[in-house]
C-alpha cells in the first residue's frame, strides 16, 4: 500500500487519458479512504496527494479532525439529512445529492454551503439511491432554485465493467442536457477501481478510487 499503489493508479489514469486524448489536470482521483486509517491517509497526504472521499458522515468527521486541513474531502456516500451537520463543514464537495429534502438541509448552516453533484441511478436498481436520468432535469431545477451549487452528476453503475461503459455514456448525456441551461454543471463523477479507465474514456472529471490503492 501507499505511494507505489498511487503512482500506479496515477499512471494509469495518465494512459486513459491518453488513448482518449485528454489531459491528465482534467480528471481528479479521489481517494476513497471507507475503513482505512488516519496513518494510512496520511502516508498519501505526504506524498502529495489532496482528494480523499468518505461516505459515513461520522467517519469523515473523525477523521477530518485528526488530518491535515488543507485536505479536500469528497462526500461520496448516501446522507441522511440528520447527518449533514458533520458533513457540510468539512466536504469541498458532496456527490451523492439526490433529493430535494437533502437539498434543502445542505442549505442550511453558516456560510455558503459546498458545492454538489446530482447523484443519478443510471441502472435503475432499487437498492441504489439517485434520480432517474428522465428526471434529473427536474430534480436538478428544483435543487438550483434552492440555492444549491450544482456542479455535474455523479453515478454508480450496475456491477460489471462489460456495461459499464454504456452507463457511463449516458450519464454524460445527462450532464450534457443539464449543462444547456445549467453551463456551470459540467462535472462526471463516475467510475472505481474496477472501470475507471473506461470512464476516463468516456469523460469522467472524478474518479473514486480506494482498493486499487489500498490493497495492491
Amino acid at each position: 500500500m501507499g505511494g507505489v499503489s498511487l503512482q500506479s493508479v496515477q499512471s494509469r489514469i495518465a494512459a486513459a487519458c491518453e488513448r482518449s486524448n485528454r489531459q491528465v489536470e482534467e480528471v481528479t482521483l479521489v481517494v476513497v479512504t471507507k475503513a482505512r486509517s488516519v496513518e494510512q491517509i496520511r502516508a498519501l497526504y505526504e506524498s502529495g496527494h489532496r482528494d480523499f472521499g468518505e461516505n459515513r458522515p461520522q467517519e469523515l468527521d473523525s477523521k477530518a479532525g485528526l488530518l491535515p486541513r488543507d485536505i479536500r474531502w469528497h462526500f461520496v456516500g448516501p446522507l441522511q439529512t440528520n447527518k449533514v451537520r458533520l458533513v457540510r463543514p468539512v466536504a469541498s464537495l458532496l456527490h451523492s445529492l439526490d433529493r430535494r429534502r437533502l437539498g434543502e438541509a445542505w442549505m442550511k448552516g453558516p456560510g455558503l454551503s459546498p458545492p454538489a453533484l446530482l447523484q443519478v441511478n443510471v441502472g435503475g436498481e432499487e437498492q441504489k439511491l439517485g434520480v432517474a436520468p428522465g428526471d434529473a432535469d427536474a430534480v436538478a431545477g428544483e435543487l438550483v432554485r434552492i440555492g444549491i451549487r450544482l456542479r455535474g452528476v455523479m453515478t454508480i453503475p450496475p456491477v460489471g465493467i462489460d456495461a459499464a461503459r454504456t452507463y457511463f455514456r449516458q450519464l454524460r448525456e445527462v450532464r450534457d442536457r443539464l449543462a444547456e441551461d445549467l453551463p456551470e454543471a459540467q462535472e462526471l463523477s463516475m467510475g472505481m477501481t474496477d472501470d475507471f479507465e473506461v470512464a476516463i474514456e468516456e469523460g469522467a472529471t472524478y474518479i473514486r478510487v480506494g482498493r486499487a490503492i489500498f490493497e495492491s
